[in-house]
């Protein structure tokens, strides 16, 4: 079944399955009940999806233990061969799958389409990575016995992906989870639940097993994934989310001892030194803050420039910010598309209005625009009050508060100042500076001189109450997978 992301000419979303998808059929809820999604441009309804009941999210967990020791069993080569398929789709599909995203998302057609190639690089490299779990053979110290130690699947997993890079979050716990050779429930964002399903859609084209990816569309998320955890036939959690909700569900996994991943909220420093190359920090700046419109966990939420180039680098970035065509997501055009929902558009407008309360100065936006859609334009403060909340708390969306400092240490301490550390940002042309910086950082990464850091290849997580465990590269493979040491000798 080849998904296409039709859009009718009443702005519907056709030919993208709507309901559950368990055990490799897809079904409509017993509830009847139905999830509106909806459009973030224009606040209009484009679908509705399934809205499963606690019984349809154990009926999920069923389906993936029916599925789970024939999938364990399947030898690594033909998981690999699956996940090959499914990368080959998405990307004969990436431009339905990217106006799909648009249009449940908000974010612009070219960052939709930057994030279906990224999505579809996790089932490429996993299905590279699915043939390459090795283990470990070793003389005990004493010569008494072998030590023979084994990577197996970890078992059920329940994966709960978030609403701003719906297609990314699903293939990076998809792809490692049934290279692992594990069985899996998502359980993706009410605002985002499309992309979901047309990649459960292309996974059962590619040759998944029925049973090893369910997904479960709800608005009860709560009371679902809650049963799944408590449920001692799941034995993994991934989660991408904020850290309120990671810390309520660690406490659920706590009572199963179910061993969690989790990528959660970030509070990410630019930091700007006096030798840098102000055009390449600009450039980077704009990847840092403004890729996905600032609603990104990576997106750099504070701006510490030397105070000998602040006001060129100010000036530089407001330039750019401002000269963004701001508009709906689906058009070509448009390179600013709106937030996610009205709450998260009125978030972002208070956290300015208290910034400049307490001082802040606005060298470009701030004014929530009227009309339809959840705009807001893009935003620079200078003269930013350390104690201002917009410093504190992560903004996800595109504004950027931009302070001063003096000396190398000070920047680091306030980069620090945070109970996040999932990446920091350096800019500075000394190495030596950089490296040593780098590694006093509080962060689980560090783009030095760079504006991205999210790779397929690279273990992506942060330290601090961030995250736990990574995603991404050989150590996401592993997080799915338990060691088993078995003592011999011969």
């Amino acid at each position: 079944m080849s998904v296409q992301a039709k859009i009718e000419p009443n702005g519907l979303v056709s030919t993208v399955p709507t309901e559950l998808f368990i055990g490799g059929q897809w079904m409509p809820s017993a509830s009847g009940k139905r999830i509106d999604v909806i459009d973030p441009s224009t606040e209009a309804c484009i679908a509705t999806v399934a809205d499963a009941t606690v019984e349809e999210g154990i009926a999920a967990v069923d389906a993936a233990d029916t599925a789970a020791a024939g999938w364990a069993a399947t030898p690594p080569r033909q998981r690999a061969e699956i996940l090959r398929r499914a990368f080959d789709l998405m990307t004969q599909q990436a431009g339905e799958l990217a106006e799909l995203i648009s249009r449940e998302n908000g974010k612009a057609l070219s960052d939709a389409a930057g994030e279906v190639a990224y999505a579809a690089e996790f089932f490429r490299w996993y299905a590279e990575e699915a043939v390459r779990i090795g283990g470990e053979l070793g003389l005990s110290p004493s010569g008494a016995n072998r030590i023979l130690v084994q990577h197996q699947p970890i078992g059920i997993a329940v994966l709960v992906t978030p609403w701003n890079f719906p297609a990314a979050m699903a293939t990076r716990k998809i792809g490692p989870a049934l290279a692992a050779g594990c069985t899996c429930i998502l359980k993706p964002a009410t605002e985002t639940p499309l992309t979901a399903l047309a990649i459960a859609a292309i996974l059962a084209e590619a040759g998944v097993p029925d049973g090893v990816v369910n997904v479960v569309t709800t608005r009860r998320s709560g009371a679902v994934v809650s049963a799944m955890l408590h449920d001692p036939r799941v034995r993994k959690l991934s989660f991408t989310g904020s850290t309120e909700v990671g810390r309520i569900l660690l406490r659920e996994a706590a009572d199963q001892v179910i061993s969690c991943s989790m990528e959660l909220g970030g509070n990410a420093p630019f930091i700007v030194f006096e030798d840098a190359d102000i055009d390449a920090a600009v450039d980077g700046a704009m990847i840092a803050k403004m890729r996905n419109g600032g609603e990104a966990c990576t997106a750099a939420n504070r701006f510490y420039v030397h105070r000998s180039i602040l006001e060129p680098f100010s000036k530089a970035l407001a330039e750019r910010m401002s000269a963004l065509p701001m508009g709906p997501g689906c058009d070509p055009k448009t390179k600013l598309g709106p937030l996610v929902n009205a709450s998260s558009r009125d978030k972002v407008a208070s956290l300015v209005a208290g910034a400049v309360a307490k001082g802040a100065r606005l060298l470009t936006g701030g004014q929530t625009p009227s009309g339809q859609g959840f705009f807001y334009p893009p935003t620079v403060l200078v003269d930013v009050p350390v104690d201002a909340e917009l410093i504190e708390d992560e903004i996800f969306g595109p504004v950027a508060p931009i302070l001063a400092f003096e000396r190398e240490d000070e920047a680091i301490a306030a980069a620090n100042k945070t109970e996040y550390g999932l990446v920091a940002y350096v800019y500075t042309q000394d190495l030596a500076r950089g490296l040593r910086v780098s590694e006093k950082l509080e962060s689980g990464m560090v783009a030095l001189n760079r504006g991205l850091v999210s790779d397929p290849a690279a273990p992506f997580g942060g330290v601090k109450q961030s995250g736990l465990g990574r995603e991404g590269s050989h150590h996401g493979l592993l997080e799915f997978m338990e060691v088993k040491y078995i003592a011999t000798n011969w």
